[in-house]
């Protein structure tokens, strides 16, 4: 396939996005075949393939149709344009790659220089004349935006701050804005502040002749301006505001549109003194939505919980009160009333950031403190109720931490009622994300019995579980079975801390409970056919201390791992398996070459295990109220088997006898430190 072909397919397309942006766009994001597409699979076949020669391959071919197109140019070849840009567009396709050869330490400066001079040169052309290739270089800008040179990229901003304030095709304001979006976070303000005015304005309009594939990429370029129009919150506040909330009523029903206007709207809100005004504006209208949901069309209510809910969170608490004025009822009877799942889930997170914007305040703002904190615990009722639907009770858990962090002393008096509850729940919960949510919360009630652990597990032992013998056995055996599904740093340091002082109790009860251990695989060994057809996968049954210590030293074993993996993505640790003699054997020796664990091998795995969760898990009301995110879970499971190993080595070495071989390599490596 030669690059006239691509240029070819842009000549076919060249009419169909002169008239239509927004099919421009379209066409940009289509991944399915087409001449184009094809093309980048190839070439990215030849840079998987062969690496730097691959690299180096794709300079080359590039730099020798950019002097092609030179040549044609000068020769008022009409074709020159095309093969520049479709050029461009290759590179481009292939940024992500291209970058991270740069990353692993092969020099790139070939591929910067070139890019430069192609836009100093291309930049210099009439954007009226040649739209498809300018909007091209200002794309080609942003996707190498980490390599190219200050000077470079200040002249891109102010080339893209100009074409998007002027009457230029609509493909040039496509690039501009792919340009801004990319260049406008490390603008200097004395560049953008002059023309932000005009920014806002040409941006605002884009937005009205936007389609969904538009919207999407205007949306996040003025996500950017609004951060950057930090030092003028007036004219933020005053002309966007009205702008992206028309566009998320409009798109309230679309979950990609509406949460791309909240994401500017949070924007809006992160400058001081816009946040009094933005709540002004946005109370009067979301106020009678929610307190007539019945009257609302589908969504509308729900979307409003969101918008309340990006009020409430980091908010100063005379806007939490003011909000509370206006909404706070209203979402206590969604979600008693509601038969709407996605209703229930988006106001129990709203209620969720209330309690963590009011906390003890939030009980003094109604009629009386008791009618508040009896509304609160309806609530928790509901959303325990074992008959009410796992998806309505998706976010109870988080609900229930927000309670007891926040208002501990009214929520003791009823953690019996609560516990019994959230076992309910628990064998009712049919959503895996609804079990470990649980789970976290009464990991988090351990917590909160330090240091009368043992009393707690005693609480655990006098509340009936059906089909248990007590609730302690049941939750027990499922925490067993749910621990490594358990996801985000935050719930990953409760729950594997807790564990840590539930073995500490040395509670009698803990050595009477079984559990599910490592799976045995059939078919193993020496066995006829027949016979390894026949046999099923079996558990191996494992007393709950041997079962604690074996998830504690599975949580090292994954961590250690990560830090490995980072360190030499060849390493031999990425082939251990949990299970296997011959590669517990292999792990070991990959432990026992590295020596004993210095504090800073012991630091990286901390490191990377924070930059390891991902974000799709995290709770942030969570995150900043509980100290328990404090927590240096690698540290903590250090000092936890060092003062275990000196208190009962003997008892130590017993259930380490029941481990898997990497499992016990783990806590081996932990204590020769």
């Amino acid at each position: 396939m030669s690059l006239n072909s691509w240029a070819d397919f842009l000549s076919e397309k060249v009419h169909s996005w002169s008239v239509d942006a927004n099919q421009f766009i379209a066409d940009e994001e289509d991944a399915t075949y087409s001449c184009r597409i094809s093309g980048v699979l190839l070439l990215e076949e030849v840079v998987n393939s062969f690496d730097n020669e691959g690299f180096l391959a794709i300079i080359d071919a590039a730099k020798q149709w950019f002097t092609e197109s030179q040549i044609r140019k000068v020769a008022g070849n009409a074709s020159w344009w095309r093969i520049r840009e479709a050029t461009l567009f290759a590179l481009s396709s292939l940024s992500e790659q291209l970058l991270e050869t740069q990353e692993s330490g092969f020099k790139t400066s070939n591929l910067k220089n070139m890019i430069e001079q192609i836009v100093a040169e291309d930049f210099l052309i009439d954007s009226l004349e040649y739209p498809f290739l300018y909007a091209r270089v200002f794309t080609s800008v942003a996707k190498f935006s980490s390599v190219l040179s200050s000077g470079v990229l200040e002249h891109s901003l102010d080339a893209a701050l100009k074409a998007i304030t002027m009457n230029v095709p609509p493909p040039v304001k496509v690039g501009a804005c792919r340009a801004l979006a990319q260049l406008l976070p490390k603008a200097k303000k004395e560049i953008v502040q002059p023309q932000l005015l005009g920014l806002f304005s040409s941006l605002t309009d884009l937005l009205n002749h936007a389609s969904d594939e538009t919207l999407h990429m205007v949306l996040e370029t003025l996500q950017e301006a609004v951060k950057a129009g930090h030092e003028s919150p007036e004219i933020v506040e005053r002309v966007i505001s009205p702008v992206i909330l028309n566009v998320w009523a409009s798109h309230v029903l679309d979950p990609f549109i509406s949460i791309d206007a909240l994401e500017v709207l949070e924007a809006i809100k992160s400058i001081p003194g816009c946040i009094h005004p933005l709540v002004s504006r946005i109370l009067p209208y979301i106020g009678p939505i929610l307190n007539k949901p019945q009257e609302q069309a589908d969504g509308l209510v729900a979307g409003s919980l969101d918008l309340v809910t990006m009020l409430l969170k980091n908010s100063p608490g005379d806007v939490v009160k003011a909000i509370y004025d206006v909404c706070f009822d209203a979402v206590i009877r969604i979600i008693l009333q509601s038969e709407e799942h996605s209703e229930i889930q988006n106001a129990t997170e709203c209620l969720s950031a209330f309690i963590s914007g009011g906390k003890q305040e939030l009980l003094f703002w109604g009629l009386d403190s008791g009618s508040t904190m009896r509304s609160l615990l309806d609530v928790a009722s509901r959303l325990l109720d074992p008959n009410l639907e796992s998806s309505g009770s998706l976010f109870v858990g988080s609900y229930i931490l927000q309670l007891i962090l926040h208002l501990p002393s009214q929520m003791a008096v009823h953690i019996r009622d609560l516990v019994a509850a959230l076992v309910r729940r628990l064998q009712s919960a049919q959503i895996a994300s609804l079990r470990s949510s649980l789970l976290v919360v009464f990991a988090r009630l351990v917590h909160m019995s330090v240091p009368n652990v043992g009393q707690f597990i005693d609480l655990l032992i006098s509340v009936p579980a059906e089909g248990h013998n007590n609730s302690f056995a049941y939750v027990m055996s499922e925490w067993a079975k749910q621990q490594g599904e358990i996801q985000g740093a935050y719930q990953i340091k409760v729950t594997t801390s807790a564990l840590a002082l539930l073995l500490n109790s040395r509670h009698n009860e803990l050595e009477k409970i079984q559990v599910q251990g490592h799976l045995i695989k059939s078919g193993t060994g020496i066995t006829t056919r027949s016979k390894a057809k026949s046999a099923p996968d079996q558990w191996v049954m494992l007393p709950l201390p041997t079962k604690i210590v074996a998830l504690l030293a599975d949580a090292l074993t994954e961590i250690q791992e990560q830090v490995l993996a980072g360190e030499d993505e060849d390493s031999d640790w990425e082939e251990v398996q949990t299970d296997g003699v011959e590669n517990g054997k292999e792990f070991f020796h990959s432990v026992s070459a590295m020596g004993k664990p210095t504090y800073e091998h012991l630091e990286a795995m901390a490191k990377v295990f924070s930059e390891d969760q991902d974000d799709q898990y995290e709770d942030d009301l969570l995150n900043v109220a509980d100290p328990l995110n404090q927590i240096n879970l690698v540290n903590y499971l250090v000092d936890f088997f060092a003062n275990f190993s000196q208190s009962d080595r003997e008892l130590l070495d017993h259930i380490c006898k029941s481990l898997t071989q990497p499992q016990q390599s783990a806590i081996q490596m932990i204590l020769q430190r």
